[in-house]
């Protein structure tokens, strides 16, 4: 068939460098990166290359610590209390490949948990002989009290640990997590928090949430280069956590900094620059709307919710959470099928067709078993209503063929 004629994006599209020959709707896997940041970090590495050793050693303890004092001040914490990693894979790694399990102990997590970091609940739970227990949670659901209830129903006095997912990946909910985290350290269970989608698109304040560990990625929702995410570790639980790799600060006699601080700030020869972009992003984040970032947030989540009614009606299904679960991401429940996915990718046959047809990118997630599909949009700031006029249109004329 002829290439659909292209709807218009955003005017802030201009800050970005998208192909213009795809309708982009893919944000939440992979975030984007604006060009001033980019930018910010070609002049980094630049001087990181004319002359190394004054970055690494003489200069870089300095500018991490601007970085973390940035980012601490928008996700409401110290920054003594936090660590840069890679993405919040890596930081949920971290906290679980730290801490010691045993036979009998009982890991704690949802049947929404993103794969890779349920991959790494159960290899440290057969490494020590621990059991991952899992609590159900349904899709589509009605209240957030579903969550919760699930969620407690399944703490025994075995609990050790609970992961969960503040935003879920395929489903696209916002959970609970705050009264769950009261309610498990009540019961002196502790969480781990895999906050993905979370900075940027909710407002964080990990003091008070009080969750002993909580990764997110900067790369998503705040924008920020590739391999920039967060790990907070409160206080009192630092000593127990270790990086991935061991290095100098397992052993440096160094007093000016915590052994959290010299152990995750240097593991060796890397590119910091992704880190010490995080102001250049806040910044250009903080001036995209009247109003900044928390703006953008609410601009971002109105999009999501009228992109979720516009596709509901396009393949006739209901809203599958209520509005209050409902942030940045949106999933839309299709008719449940049994064709394959195609190889080597795994893309569902639904969102080939999209792509290869509409040039669409937009994900079409399969969540616990193959026959239960969703449809995720994740709106952001280079996003048009046009944009999702055109999605449902393209569901539409798809439906009608008997596609996916």
């Amino acid at each position: 068939m002829p290439l659909p004629s292209l709807p218009t994006p955003s005017e802030h599209a201009r800050h970005w460098d998208l192909d213009p020959t795809v309708v982009f709707l893919n944000h939440g896997s992979f975030g984007a990166c604006p060009r001033v940041v980019l930018q910010r970090q070609r002049e980094l590495r630049a001087e990181m290359e004319r002359e190394p050793v004054r970055f690494m050693h003489r200069e870089l303890d300095g500018r991490l610590d601007v970085a973390r004092a940035a980012l601490a001040a928008f996700v409401g914490s110290d920054p003594d209390d936090l660590a840069f990693v890679a993405n919040a894979t890596t930081g949920v790694n971290t906290v679980l490949r730290s801490l010691a399990f045993a036979p009998g102990d009982e890991l704690l997590t949802t049947d929404h948990e993103y794969n890779a970091c349920r991959n790494a609940l159960d290899f440290v739970a057969a490494r020590s002989g621990a059991k991952v227990v899992v609590a159900s949670i349904p899709f589509p659901l009605q209240s957030e009290l579903q969550t919760i209830d699930a969620v407690l129903a399944k703490v025994t006095a075995k609990t050790k640990l609970l992961l969960i997912d503040h935003v879920t990946s395929s489903t696209g909910l916002v959970l609970p997590i705050a009264p769950i985290v009261a309610a498990l350290r009540a019961r002196g269970v502790e969480t781990l928090v895999d906050g993905a989608h979370a900075p940027g698109m909710l407002p964080l304040d990990l003091r008070a949430l009080g969750a002993a560990y909580y990764a997110g990625n900067l790369h998503k929702w705040l924008c920020t280069p590739k391999g920039s995410a967060l790990l907070y570790v409160r206080r009192d639980r630092q000593a127990d956590i270790r990086p991935l790799a061991i290095s100098h600060g397992a052993n440096s006699a160094r007093t000016d900094r915590s052994r959290f601080r010299l152990e995750f700030d240097f593991a060796g020869t890397d590119d910091f620059t992704p880190f010490l972009c995080v102001p250049t992003a806040l910044e250009f984040l903080g001036g995209l709307l009247p109003g900044g970032v928390p703006a953008l947030m609410q601009h971002n989540r109105a999009m999501a919710l009228r992109a979720r009614a516009l596709l509901c009606a396009a393949v006739g299904s209901a809203p599958a959470a209520p509005e209050s679960m409902i942030a940045g991401l949106a999933s839309v429940a299709l008719p449940a099928s049994a064709a394959p996915v195609v190889p080597p990718l795994g893309l569902d046959p639904l969102q080939v067709r999209l792509y290869e047809d509409w040039r669409i990118e937009v994900p079409v997630m399969r969540w616990t078993q193959p026959a239960v599909r969703a449809l995720r949009v994740s709106p952001q700031a280079y996003h048009s209503e046009a944009q999702y006029r055109y999605l449902a249109t393209a569901l539409g004329a798809l439906a009608t063929a008997r596609v996916g």
